[in-house]
C-alpha cells in the first residue's frame, strides 16, 4: 500500500522576480530531454514524458517532446548533455520557439529505508529567451511519495517496505511523482513559471 505523499519546493520569503519575463514574455517552449544526475537511467524520458500536459495546461504551445527529441538525434546529438549544448539560436532557426526549458533531475527513483521504500524526484528547471539568451524564471522542486501504514507493526512495516520495492523495481513510479513535482515546479502560486498567452485571463488566480 502506497501511503505518505509530500511535494517540498523553494522556502523564501521573498517574491520571485518576473522583471524579465515580463520584458520577453513565451508563447511557445521547446522542452529538451532532462539531464540525469540521478542514479535511475530511466529518470531523463521518465520525466520528460510528463512536463508538456502541465505546461500546455498553463497556456503555452509545447513543441511534441518525441519529435523534438527524434530531430536532435538524427542531428548527430544522440544524449541530453549534447542537446543541452545547442545554440539557441539554431534552436530558434530549425524548431521555431521562442523559448527553451532545461531540466536537471537531482533525483528520481526509489530508495529502501529499513522500515520504507521512498520514491523521489527533484528537478530543477530554467526557461530561457531564445532571441536574447536572458533566463525568463527558474525553480526547483521535490515530491515524494513512501511506502504506506503497516498497522504499528514493525514486521508488517519491514514487508511492506520489501514488497514495495519489488513492484517499484518492475514498474516506474517516480513516473507519476514526477507530475506531483511539476505541479509544484510550476504552479503560480509557489514562485512558479507564470500563466501564458493561451490561458483563460478569467481563470488566472
Amino acid at each position: 500500500m502506497i501511503g505518505m505523499l509530500a511535494v517540498t519546493g523553494c522556502v523564501t520569503s521573498k517574491p520571485y522576480d518576473y522583471t524579465i519575463f515580463h520584458a520577453h514574455p513565451p508563447h511557445s517552449i521547446v522542452v529538451l530531454p532532462p539531464l540525469n544526475q540521478s542514479t535511475d537511467i530511466k529518470g531523463t524520458y521518465g520525466y520528460l514524458s510528463t512536463v508538456t500536459r502541465p505546461l500546455a495546461e498553463m497556456g503555452y504551445y509545447v513543441f511534441p517532446v518525441a519529435e523534438v527529441d527524434q530531430l536532435m538525434k538524427e542531428n548527430g546529438l544522440p544524449t541530453a548533455g549534447e542537446m543541452h549544448q545547442v545554440p539557441l539560436d539554431k534552436i530558434g532557426e530549425i524548431i521555431g520557439a521562442d523559448s527553451v526549458l532545461y531540466i536537471t533531475l537531482r533525483k528520481y527513483g526509489s530508495k529502501y529505508e529499513v522500515i520504507s521504500s521512498v520514491t523521489t524526484v527533484t528537478a530543477d528547471a530554467k526557461l530561457v529567451d531564445v532571441k536574447t539568451g536572458l533566463t525568463l524564471w527558474e525553480g526547483t522542486a521535490t515530491a515524494q511519495q513512501s511506502s504506506g501504514d503497516s498497522g504499528g507493526s514493525i514486521i508488517g512495516a519491514l514487508v511492506t517496505a520489501a514488497v514495495t520495492q519489488v513492484v517499484n523495481s518492475a514498474t516506474d513510479p517516480a513516473h507519476d511523482v514526477s507530475s506531483m513535482a511539476n505541479f509544484q515546479l510550476f504552479t503560480p502560486k509557489n514562485r512558479g513559471l507564470l500563466y501564458g498567452p493561451y490561458f483563460p485571463k478569467d481563470k488566472q488566480q
